[in-house]
């Protein structure tokens, strides 16, 4: 193989490997061209004649191509030569050259994909070809519409309800429409449909897929979409006015495939093709996990003509229901009819007329034969009506066609074999796929059915999955239960492994090492990064879990097992820590990491824990934001949700706080097991949810924590006093908490005793004892004594503030005292107590850094250390008093001098540290803020201002001084004097007038004076005067009035903006005060150093670790988890019910309502307008009806009259001839009874004979019987195997008892006559429940009885030996010939597809009921076992039999007097 074949190979293997992965790379669009095209040229071909034979037309072959489209080697064909043609001998394929996409031009249309492709493309490369190359997403639905192929007029109600409807059920189920493709008559009316919809929506995820499937060669101007290397876009236009008798493509289809069969200008080359790939796509599964369910398909038929009704019938045929529109004209017409008629009411005279009033002048092309065969069809179709529904505009229930579509469907599926359970689940698993919750409320959710939980898993799956979280709440409302649906962790696995593309699952891959599969330690280890370092992992290796279940609650611990532990990327971190099995919060943690809104509000309305999920989610969603920078509308949506579940957390908090401000606060200190360990308020802190802080319940927890044992109440000048005269404590004259709480313990106990007093009339102390003595105290409170008294007081957070107020001024004051009074060159006493009280706050700090009460680790706590404005303040000051220290010690007089100048510098730094102790103050607290966030503008702003006051002072400096060689004085110059020229002081230098030889040097000599400018010979300055001051007026006009005032618009737009946010963010940052003064020492520095030697000792030598603030973390028993859970869940339903109410009263809310109402009254109105019209023509046909009843009446009289000879003086009057219509006639409307309507076999009538080719005659159902005369009838003659003698008179001799079958001869059957079967019935009783044993048929797919025919003198079939075992077969053949338990439940004729006019099938029928654990006994092996062919199945209707079988089942269920 050469190069030049081996490059095209090498080209295609390369783009069909990069394709399989380019689901995850951007692949170029020429690339994605390029690897199109080659898999198209290898796998789709066209049809081309290779054999030109004129027609008689000359220049036209018998294909329909003129000469010029055929190639040399067909128009001189040398291997054809003296041949007629042939289309299946001289039609060959070749690599298709018309492929691409599709653009049709104008306002709204967008580019679709197009592909020309023989008749014979297998159809899974039809629908391989859709799904992966022009990535389709698989159909949940297949609606095929068919009629008429021509224009048609259609009633402008009825085309708006058809077209609202098809969009509807297409845009909301995600299914596919197929259509003709072109731009005539039913495909037309489904591009406008589409048209419609896209003119009316932009999103591009909603688009409708819309496959017109159309013949190549009737195309109208198709050789614009020819090219070999494909046209990306072919420019198609339509000419409806030249087409003559070709047709143009509908321009509002997506996807054309052309079936080319090597023809020109036949139509129909498209059907079969069409029907194997409905075939192919109802065989695949739905969505994306295996279920059993396949796509379902719905044929839409809308008026048509003798080819719609094959299309239904094999549609039908196939168990595919159909949907007729009556009023659509001719064929639905004729159909929609006699849908509710009996079959017997269903004769050749009311199709003729039907077909006469529908198809008008085109009845009179119709040939006899054609009628009956119609009307064959057409009976059979009504035969089963479980797969037929016809869409009546005036008919309530079905008034919206996409309702009628749907319900067409569960309506075949409910009267399919698969009844019950797998029936209801396989409904609801469709109406999942279809998104269709009011389908699913109205026909699956009724009051007659019951589900349990574990039938709606798969289908719960599947909402999930599919983010339909409308589905998901029916779910739950109709009985899932979450804790049930998530007890297998592989379903959690499972969803993981389901996400959607999102920045989660991004991150998520990236912790899956070398691509492997993802698990849920991966998923805790990245949830653990979001949500902060101090929580511990939800999940935790397979091999070290061991759940714990817990009694009355919805959550079960899980525990490492031995051994086992969890390394994560985290600092500190020892063992593997326990978790928690919380479904609630797993299917919300699931939701919210793929940034579901509606299905996370579900979930989380199913959390127990509920305000902690709504904070851990609002910090989950800020951090994957803040890491997801590079996708604006991502982050954007997340931040959004983050915001919104924050809201929920105040909402659920306010409504607790409102109802218990105890019970409330202890939520908000409770560990929560189900998220790592974690407080609400910590999340709430870590989320930066200062809203949620800033809640006055949150405040008032910490102003609890703020006042210590101290009552919140008291006055705030009483605790400065007792400070410092703290015997006041014992005098009452400072309350505290406890004894405020015992107080109200009393007034409580009070309240009860006089409660008890006037209820029971005695008095209560008289009860105390024997009450005492039967119930517990109800507190343990403990009047405080003088220890605990002085202890609370001066360990009360608020105290230690104020001491350390008082410390750090005195510590100000000394290093004040210090630097301007007492600086020796030997430290003093005053400077020593200096060092040792910077020593303490020294201490302090380090302290600070490693106490870690949150369990944070030393690396966060550095980070969360250094991101604190005010401790890098601390750090400074410390560090250049360190240095200012170290030469203030030095002998040298300079570097003395500097470390006194780096110490004045660290006290103005010590000084503004002053500023934190102020930000507790709630009027100072907010002003600092705000000068915080105006230095942050007044640093950028010094950008700008530094441009203008460079530029002019260089060019200043440069037009005056010549060659400035000094560097302070080019400063002084070029930066200092026009910095100082925007306050007002104005340089003299610029102007002559101004200018003294006196302020300057004339070549720098003097280094106090600057260099005077370039002179003339007269000691006066030789500068443009003009041009300097210009400038200066330019630079104040600039610097001074506009960069100023700008200035001042940034700090009054900052201002206003923090203004209405300073108090949420000073109750934010107050959180972090109060944390730190409630873990500080009690002493104030310098005295804090023993607190430090202490800490010192019990921690480093006595290894005692540290207690965690118990103010901000508690743990709580079970019990009282539960119980505070539960009143939190309470809490939660109240705050939605709120929600709901005020949403319900809201103004939008109202008007919606009300557009709504006017909406259906609207339509009302119409309908009762149609359904009016409707009736009246209705009764004008009952009343035509019953006057031509009345006229036969009469005209029966009188001819019963005159037949009797009876006469009239005057003559009979003529009576008036009415014209029937439609409606059947008396004799054919009485009928037959159903009875005698069963005796018409109906399978021996089937249009094609089993394992044949072979078609039967037609034959309506009143033709059957040999006695009505049916002239036209000539069935062919068929044997399968040949026959000895052929002659007529032999075929003759034997006939059909049942009738007519459309077919003479032997056909399948051994003999002509009746061939004998016998089918025994062989019962058993199991567990209750009368079985009967069945063989599988897999061509009829169903279950047939074990029999076949049977031996002169022999009781059971031959077959039924080798089918069961000669044992088994011997002991069944006894207990007949015993006739113990034997009865013959039927014997005579056979429905039978194989039935012929001449040979037929004859049954005998009996049941055995026998003890077959007694017939197993003793012997052997073989009867331990069946075969696997043979299967014991239900005496039940829900078995699936052939029809005569399920009436024999039914009478044995008589016999033995169960229910069927």
């Amino acid at each position: 193989m050469g190069e030049t074949a081996v490059e095209p190979v090498l080209v295609h293997t390369l783009a069909v490997s990069v394709a399989k992965t380019s689901r995850y790379l951007s692949l170029s669009p020429s690339f994605q061209r390029c690897s199109l095209s080659s898999w198209i040229k290898e796998n789709i071909k066209k049809k081309e004649c290779c054999f030109y034979v004129e027609d008689g037309r000359e220049g036209i072959c018998m294909c329909g191509y003129s000469k010029v489209h055929h190639t040399d080697e067909a128009i001189k064909p040398e291997e054809f030569m003296g041949e007629r043609w042939d289309q299946n001998r001289h039609i060959r394929e070749a690599p298709t050259d018309a492929f691409g996409d599709i653009c049709f031009g104008g306002i709204g249309q967008k580019t679709g994909k197009y592909i020309r492709v023989s008749s014979e493309t297998s159809a899974e490369v039809l629908y391989q070809l859709m799904t992966e190359r022009w990535k389709l997403h698989p159909p949940n639905l297949l609606i095929s519409v068919t009629g008429g192929a021509k224009n048609f007029y259609i009633k402008t109600h009825l085309k708006d309800k058809f077209r609202r409807g098809l969009i509807k059920v297409a845009q909301s189920t995600g299914a596919w429409i197929l259509t003709g493709g072109t731009h005539t008559g039913v495909m037309k009316h489904v591009g406008m449909a589409v048209r419609d919809y896209t003119l009316s929506s932009s999103s591009v995820e909603g688009q409708i897929v819309t496959i017109g499937i159309a013949t190549w060669g009737v195309i109208h101007n198709r050789q614009t979409l020819v090219h070999p290397e494909g046209r990306f876009p072919a420019h198609y236009y339509l000419d409806e006015q030249g087409q003559g008798r070709l047709s143009c493509l509908d321009v509002n289809h997506s996807h054309f495939l052309l079936v080319d069969d090597g023809t020109n200008g036949h139509y129909g080359a498209e059907i079969e093709l069409r029907g194997r790939l409905e075939k192919l796509i109802s065989d695949q599964p739905l969505g994306k996990r295996e279920s059993g369910v396949k796509i379902p398909v719905v044929c839409v038929v809308l008026d048509g003509g003798p080819g719609t009704l094959n299309t239904i019938y094999n549609s039908m045929m196939n168990s595919t229901p159909c949907v007729i529109l009556e009023g659509s004209g001719r064929l639905a017409d004729v159909i929609a009819h006699v849908a509710g008629l009996p079959v017997s009411k269903v004769t050749l005279a009311l199709i003729q007329r039907l077909m006469k009033r529908f198809f008008g002048e085109e009845f009179e092309s119709f040939s006899e034969i054609k009628i009956i065969e119609w009307t064959k069809k057409i009976q059979d179709i009504i035969r089963m009506p479980q797969l037929l529904t016809v869409f009546r505009i005036d008919e309530d229930k079905n008034s919206d066609l996409d309702v009628a579509i749907l319900q067409a469907f569960l309506k075949a599926s409910r009267s399919s074999f698969s009844v019950g359970k797998q029936n209801r689940e396989r409904q609801l698993e469709l109406a999942v796929a279809w998104n269709r919750v009011d389908i699913a409320e109205s026909e699956i959710f009724t009051e007659e059915s019951q589900w349990k939980s574990s039938d709606l898993h798969q289908a719960m799956f599947s909402a999930l999955v599919g983010h339909k979280p409308e589905f998901v709440r029916l779910l739950l409302e109709n009985g899932v239960c979450i804790r049930q649906f998530l007890q297998d962790e592989d379903t959690l696995h499972e969803l993981y492994t389901h996400l959607p593309s999102c920045l989660f699952l991004r991150k998520l891959a990236k912790r899956a090492p070398g691509g492997s599969k993802i698990a849920l330690s991966h998923v805790a280890v990245e949830v653990r990064h979001l949500l902060g370092s101090f929580t511990r992992p939800l999940y935790l290796p397979a091999p070290a879990r061991h759940r714990l279940e817990i009694s009355n609650y919805d959550i079960s611990v899980t525990l490492p097992s031995k051994g086992h532990g969890l390394e994560l990327p985290c600092f500190g971190e020892e063992k593997a820590p326990d978790t928690v099995w919380d479904p609630g919060r797993d299917l919300f943690l699931w939701s919210v990491l793929q940034n579901k809104r509606e299905l996370a509000e579900i979930a989380w309305e199913e959390c127990s824990d509920c305000i902690a999920a709504a904070l851990a989610a609002s910090k989950i969603l800020k951090k994957l934001a803040r890491e997801g920078g590079d996708n604006g509308e991502e982050a954007e949506s997340m931040r959004e949700l983050a915001s919104h579940y924050e809201k929920r957390a105040i909402g659920v908090f306010s409504e607790c706080h409102s109802c218990d401000e105890q019970r409330a606060q202890k939520l908000l200190t409770r560990v929560s097991s189900s998220w790592g360990g974690a407080t609400c308020l910590r999340l709430a802190l870590e989320a930066d949810d200062k809203s949620f802080i800033a809640h006055s319940g949150v405040q008032a927890l910490l102003t609890q924590i703020w006042c210590g044992e101290v009552a919140v109440d008291n006055p705030q000048w009483k605790l400065p006093l007792c400070m410092f005269f703290f015997p006041l404590i014992y005098t009452g004259f400072l309350a505290f908490r406890r004894d405020e709480a015992m107080r109200r313990e009393a007034e409580r106990t009070e309240e009860e005793k006089l409660v008890m007093d006037s209820i029971t009339g005695f008095c209560s102390d008289d009860l105390n004892k024997s009450h005492n003595r039967d119930q517990p105290p109800k507190s343990d409170l403990r009047p405080l004594n003088c220890w605990t008294r002085l202890l609370g007081l001066f360990t009360c957070p608020q105290v230690k503030f104020y001491w350390n107020i008082a410390s750090y001024f005195g510590f100000l004051w000394l290093f004040a005292v210090v630097l301007m009074m007492d600086f020796q060159p030997t430290p003093s006493w005053r400077e020593l107590l200096l060092y040792v009280w910077l020593t303490s706050l020294v201490c302090e700090e380090v302290r600070q850094l490693f106490h870690d009460s949150d369990g944070f680790g030393l690396q966060k706590k550095a980070k969360l250390y250094i991101k604190d404005l005010w401790n890098i303040l601390d750090v400074l000051s410390i560090v250049l008093f360190i240095t200012g220290l170290a030469c203030r010690l030095q002998a040298n007089g300079t570097v003395f001098y500097v470390g006194k100048v780096i110490l004045c510098i660290d006290f103005i730094i010590f000084c503004l540290r002053l500023m934190a102790i102020f930000t507790i103050s709630r009027t100072l607290g907010p002003k600092i803020i705000i000068v915080r966030r105006m230095m942050m503008d007044l640093f950028f702003f010094m950008f700008l201002l530094s441009i203008w006051v460079v530029a002019y002072g260089v060019a200043k400096q440069g037009i005056l001084i010549q060659n400035e060689e000094r560097f302070n004085w080019i400063v002084r110059g070029a930066v200092y004097e026009p910095y100082l020229v925007i306050f007002g002081s104005l340089p003299a230098s610029i102007d002559n007038t101004q200018f003294s030889m006196d302020s300057c040097s004339v070549n720098a000599t003097d280094p106090l004076k600057p260099k005077c400018p370039v002179l003339n010979e007269d000691n006066i300055p030789v500068f443009p005067e003009w041009l300097t001051i210009i400038m200066l007026c330019v630079y104040l006009l600039f610097a001074n009035i506009l960069l100023l005032n700008l200035l001042i618009a940034i700090f009054n737009y900052t201002f206003t903006e923090v203004q209405d946010n300073t108090d949420i963010i000073w109750k934010f940052q107050r959180y972090e005060l109060i944390k730190e003064y409630h873990s500080r020492p009690a002493l104030p520095p310098p005295f804090i150093l023993l607190s430090h030697l202490y800490l010192l000792i019990t921690h480093v030598f006595l290894q005692r670790s540290s207690q965690k603030h118990r103010q901000f973390r508690q743990e709580l028993s079970q019990s009282e988890e539960e119980e505070l859970l539960s009143w939190e869940s309470f809490m939660k339903d109240n705050y939605l019910a709120s929600l709901r109410q005020d949403k319900s009263q809201s103004v939008e809310h109202r008007i919606q309502d009300t557009a709504e109402k006017v909406g259906t009254m609207s339509e009302l109105l119409e309908r009762e307008h149609e359904m009016g019209s409707a009736a009246m023509m209705k009764r004008l046909a009952r009343l035509e009806e019953q006057v031509f009843q009345s006229t036969r009446a009469l005209q029966w009289i009188m001819d019963t009259l005159k037949s009797q000879n009876f006469k009239s003086k005057q003559e009979a009057p003529s009576m008036a001839c009415v014209s029937k219509g439609v409606e059947s006639k008396p004799a054919e409307s009485s009928g037959q009874d159903p009875e005698q309507e069963k005796t018409h076999h109906f399978y021996a009538r089937q249009h094609r004979y089993p394992g044949s080719t072979v078609k039967r005659f037609p034959v309506p159902e009143e033709k059957v019987p040999w006695e009505v005369e049916f002239t036209p009838y000539l069935p062919p003659i068929y044997n399968q195997q040949e026959p000895r003698d052929l002659d007529a008179s032999a075929l003759d001799s034997y006939r059909n008892p049942a009738g007519r079958t459309g077919m003479k001869g032997r056909g399948a059957l051994k003999s002509l006559g009746p061939n004998y079967v016998v089918d025994p019935i062989i019962t058993r009783t199991e567990g209750g429940v009368l079985e009967f044993l069945a063989v599988w048929d897999p061509t009829a797919e169903c279950w047939n009885f074990p029999g076949g025919p049977a031996l002169p003198g022999e009781p059971l079939p031959e077959r039924l030996k080798t089918t069961l075992g000669v044992k088994r077969y011997q002991k069944i053949k006894a207990k007949m010939e015993s006739a113990a338990g034997v009865k013959e439940v039927f014997k005579g004729y056979v429905d039978d597809s194989r039935n012929t006019d001449n040979a037929w099938v004859e049954t005998t029928v009996i049941t055995v009921h026998i003890d077959w654990r007694s017939m197993l006994m003793g012997d052997g092996s073989e009867m331990g076992s069946w075969p696997e062919v043979l299967q014991w199945q239900d005496v039940s209707s829900k078995t699936p039999v052939c029809p005569y079988q399920q009436e024999a089942l039914r009478l044995v269920a008589q016999l033995h007097h169960i229910n069927f």
